[in-house]
């Protein structure tokens, strides 16, 4: 039976004792929102890993994602990366593998690393389609079903499965004369060349009742990828996207009667003002299944520096009630991302996840401490409350430390050693600002 199906029956698991104790959320409460859909809980009865729960009422979690191209396939590189996503802490990580012996890569991060992995089988299907077959359009249906299967088998926690790509959104996508940026979806391209190829349906919409077998079997969450995801900002809400949204969201309720986990992923490419709608959106079609949001990216022109560009989506996404954002790298839109650039993607996404978190669960506890250990000097308090310690102890070391109760922004000059003793009194026994 599944982390679902379990909590309908009014079992507590240790799953859900795990998450309730991580979150300080009762255990009662996390049973009910796991039964009722709206938390999920990526634990593939096959694999040993971290119990993560992602959904309402709980801390938005971030996901980082890596792989190989066909290009950059180096299998030492993918270990690190997911290494150094781990130790950063990144709650869930992603093998996007395209290139080389992907099974062999998706075995060694999962070997390597304690983090619940995810995965698009569609890449190994059409991979496998590519050399077997000659070309991807030419992938037998039957490949899809087969790949999910083994990859279940093998610990998956989570699977993007673009089940909302039908006949009707590739003919609404061809009636909106295509897009500003694309089709940007490596999956969603994909597919909808398979289906336009061989004039057929998608067989993970025609089959999805199959489909959701093969997740349940295993109790991997499935996560309704967004084929067709905006790609640039001006593409962002347009008729495709959210008619994907609206299967997907039925899928979701579809696939949690029929006892699976199920998740729906978001926009990618998104200006601000149009991101607490698309929460909405999906939160009331859905019955509130945890929103995935990839970034978002609010901006087409910071290529270096996308990390920021989503960084800025992800907090107002966590604030507005997403529920999980995967990360993006400086290297988005410029190449495969290398070790230092998985770094910078989890620190950005862990501290727009806080930033969200402080205003959806009403929280400053942290920033509280912090500012008075700031106020006082207290070096050893601020360095274990920063989201990156290490980076925060290398920029001081680096400055030079001067004596303990300075920095070298200001020096003598510093604005808090001159009141220093005049107000703190005041605040004794008060903690109302």
């Amino acid at each position: 039976m599944t982390q679902l199906e379990r909590a309908a029956g009014k079992e507590i698991t240790e799953e859900i004792k795990t998450v309730g104790s991580a979150e300080g959320v009762d255990h009662e409460t996390i049973r009910k929102h796991v039964a009722s859909g709206k938390i999920v809980i990526p634990a593939n009865r096959n694999r040993r890993q971290n119990i993560v729960g992602i959904g309402k009422g709980l801390r938005t979690k971030v996901n980082a994602s890596i792989g190989t191209s066909t290009d950059i396939a180096n299998i030492r590189m993918e270990v690190e990366k997911a290494r150094i996503a781990e130790r950063h802490g990144a709650d869930t990580l992603m093998d996007l593998s395209v290139g080389g012996d992907i099974a062999g890569i998706r075995k060694a991060i999962m070997d390597a690393i304690r983090l619940p992995i995810g995965t698009v089988p569609l890449y190994e299907a059409f991979a496998i389609a590519i050399e077997q077959y000659g070309a991807a359009v030419n992938m037998p249906a039957e490949l899809l079903f087969e790949i999910t299967e083994k990859q279940c088998e093998e610990g998956v926690a989570f699977m993007a499965i673009h089940c909302g790509i039908n006949r009707k959104t590739v003919e609404m996508l061809r009636k909106q004369h295509y897009r500003y940026g694309g089709l940007v979806s490596k999956g969603g391209s994909y597919m909808v060349a398979w289906m336009e190829h061989n004039n057929k349906e998608n067989p993970l919409y025609e089959h999805f009742d199959r489909v959701v077998e093969i997740l349940k079997k295993h109790d991997t969450v499935l996560s309704l990828g967004n084929g067709f995801r905006a790609g640039a900002i001006h593409d962002a809400s347009d008729r495709v996207q959210i008619q994907e949204l609206l299967i997907n969201c039925e899928l979701a309720e579809t696939g949690r009667e029929m006892g699976c986990q199920t998740m729906v992923e978001g926009p990618g490419h998104i200006p601000i003002n149009e991101i607490e709608a698309n929460i909405i959106m999906e939160k009331k079609m859905s019955g509130e299944s945890p929103f995935y949001m990839l970034g978002p990216i609010t901006t087409d022109i910071a290529p270096g520096y996308d990390h920021i560009t989503a960084a800025i989506g992800a907090a107002l996404s966590s604030s507005y009630g997403a529920d999980f954002i995967c990360y993006v790298t400086p290297s988005e839109h410029l190449g495969l991302p290398f070790p230092e650039d998985v770094r910078e993607g989890v620190i950005a996404s862990r501290i727009a996840a806080h930033v969200g978190d402080m205003i959806k669960h009403k929280n400053m506890h942290a920033d509280k401490v912090m500012s008075k250990a700031r106020r006082d000097m207290q070096w050893s308090t601020q360095f274990s409350l920063a989201i990156d310690e290490g980076r925060a102890r290398e920029i001081k070391a680096k400055r030079g430390n001067g004596d303990e109760h300075s920095c070298t922004m200001c020096g003598k000059f510093c604005a808090n050693d001159i009141l220093h003793g005049m107000f703190e009194r005041d605040m004794e026994g008060s903690d109302k600002k």
